[in-house]
């Protein structure tokens, strides 16, 4: 394989995730219609972006943590994971009064995402075939 097929590897993660929000956001978009009128359109796009915007932050503080020293790829990871934790927690707070949307709906949307991403971790890394000596 050629020196770039980890960076190959997250360019598929990233495209994959991508994906999987569209897939969440058509589905939530017509299931949350059907349960919750507008309301459940606006979480299930919600929940869609909630999953581009944090399976992408975990696939890029994975790639970037991987060109520094192994104590800067745990700072990197965890750094970024306490961040997505507190803009979770941020976002749910903003939601919390929100009137025009569906608690429900962007609950399964997020469970989709959450559930979908570590699906497309776990199938990457186990067809993955990345060099880990370097000769």
């Amino acid at each position: 394989m050629s020196a770039n097929s980890s960076d190959q590897l997250f360019v598929k993660a990233l495209r994959l995730s991508a994906i999987l929000a569209l897939a969440i956001a058509l589905v939530g978009t017509v299931a949350g219609y059907f349960a919750a009128a507008e309301a459940g359109i606006v979480a299930a796009l919600t929940g869609a972006a909630v999953s581009v915007v944090f399976g992408s932050m975990t696939t890029l503080s994975i790639w970037l943590g991987g060109k520094l020293p192994l104590n800067g790829f745990y700072g990197l990871v965890l750094g970024g994971w306490l961040l997505k934790i507190v803009l979770f927690a941020i976002l749910l707070f903003v939601l919390q009064g929100a009137t025009n949307f569906s608690g429900p709906v962007f609950f399964f949307a997020v469970v989709a995402s959450v559930l979908g991403n570590l699906a497309i971790d776990s199938w990457l890394v186990l067809t993955g075939k990345v060099p880990t000596i370097n000769n």
